[in-house]
């Protein structure tokens, strides 16, 4: 597992719904693990959700898969299966 981004905005603070990104704080912090599905299960066993869906960038072609989750204290982040050069330099979102 390699920790592959995090960032934050300025004056930023909690807000009721979680999801006023611009100010809440760190909005996107990502992390690397090839077997995103054991680190998902381990997420959602320790108290924290899955917020969408596993996405398959290429279905069928390659494994590089995605998902955000929520830990137990209300933080929102990303893992992906594969690293962000690998993933999206393959045309991801082409």
């Amino acid at each position: 597992m390699h920790p592959s981004e995090l960032f934050e905005f300025a004056g930023n603070h909690a807000a009721d719904d979680n999801f006023a990104f611009r100010r809440h704080g760190t909005f996107h912090s990502a992390i690397q693990d090839p077997e995103l599905e054991g680190l998902l299960e381990r997420v959602v066993a320790a108290g924290g959700k899955q917020r969408m869906a596993v996405r398959e960038f290429f279905p069928g072609e390659k494994p590089y898969r995605m998902v955000y989750v929520e830990d137990p204290f209300g933080n929102i982040f990303e893992i992906d299966s594969h690293s962000y050069e690998l993933t999206y330099s393959a045309g991801a979102y082409s």
